[in-house]
């Protein structure tokens, strides 16, 4: 298994990232298809217009403006989405993507509360506790990419991320990332959040309200401790709850809860409905390599993003929406 020591980078970091992306663009420029501003002839935004006016905040619609000196946690993949679209597919070629992924609109300027999903409320449960849900309220042709667990930690993921702009969410478990919280610190650094999902990854029905105290909480404080930010969002192994699993988040400072409504394997996607994605829809997967589905992360990139984007569907953030 691959490991990425918490003092070190990946290799292929930004600096060898920037470097792929010059010779890329130098050879876009070559074909004359790096140039260009305004809109798309399919009416979408062209991010390989020139750079906004000054004053506009970070060069990306509806983003706030930030403290001098500092940049959003996602400001590199926002860097990347603004690749001449000639540039974006070469990079998507060299990761075996036959399509560049779609880029997602501006995140919305005002975050849209989820409610719990019918069905999925606890007895004894209110409008109080954390929501519950599979999919955010949103209109936009988005979906939202989320990973769990933390067991392989390849850094050829952390490159191919980068380079072609997609992000997405990790749900920890302390037992599969405490040997390596440098991994996913560089994670972090390149737009990743780091969620909860519990110290052991243990069934929480089955547990005292103790128990499940110190396998959530205590996974809040691990994460703000070794990658500085107490987290938001929580994710219950195995997707089970109960009351008090939702009251004590609540209490250790969750404030939602999603799950999924579809779940990405390297040869399939399972679904909880039909088999089409929805605006807004969570995909669930997991940071596993070739020891359990016998491929890498890279392999299982290809094919959920074939699926994706052949839907019409871009990757947002899951922060930006909820």
């Amino acid at each position: 298994m691959l490991r990425c020591e918490s003092r070190a980078r990946p290799s292929g970091g930004r600096r060898g990232a920037r470097a792929v992306l010059a010779g890329l663009l130098v050879a876009a420029v070559g074909s004359g298809c790096a140039s260009g501003a305004g809109k798309r002839p399919d009416g979408g935004l062209d991010r390989s217009a020139p750079p906004p006016a000054a004053g506009q905040p970070n060069g990306w619609p509806g983003v706030r403006p930030e403290a001098p000196g500092r940049r959003p946690a996602d400001a590199p993949a926002r860097e990347n989405a603004q690749l001449a679209p000639a540039v974006r597919t070469a990079l998507a070629k060299k990761w075996g993507l036959v399509r560049a992924p779609l880029t997602a609109p501006p995140p919305p300027a005002v975050r849209t509360r989820p409610t719990t999903r019918e069905g999925f409320e606890v007895e004894g449960g209110d409008d109080g506790l954390p929501p519950v849900f599979t999919t955010v309220p949103t209109k936009d042709r988005v979906v939202f990419l989320t990973m769990d667990d933390g067991a392989e930690k390849d850094p050829e993921l952390l490159r191919m991320m980068d380079e072609l702009a997609i992000p997405y969410s990790a749900f920890l478990t302390d037992q599969e990332v405490g040997d390596d919280y440098g991994y996913f610190g560089e994670a972090q650094r390149l737009g990743v959040t780091p969620n909860n999902h519990t110290l052991h990854h243990r069934y929480l029905p089955g547990l005292s309200y103790d128990e499940q105290k110190r396998e959530i909480c205590g996974q809040q404080d691990v994460i703000e401790k070794r990658l500085g930010k107490r987290p938001a969002l929580f994710r219950p192994p195995y997707g089970n709850y109960n009351g008090d699993t939702l009251r004590i988040a609540k209490s250790c400072g969750i404030t939602a809860v999603p799950l999924w409504n579809a779940e990405a394997f390297p040869d399939r996607m399972e679904w909880r409905g039909d088999h089409e994605l929805h605006p807004g829809d969570i995909i669930l997967t997991h940071f596993r390599g070739r020891n359990e589905w016998g491929v890498g992360m890279t392999d299982l990139v290809r094919s959920v993003m074939r699926t994706i984007t052949d839907q019409g569907f871009a990757v947002a953030r899951l922060e930006d929406y909820v």
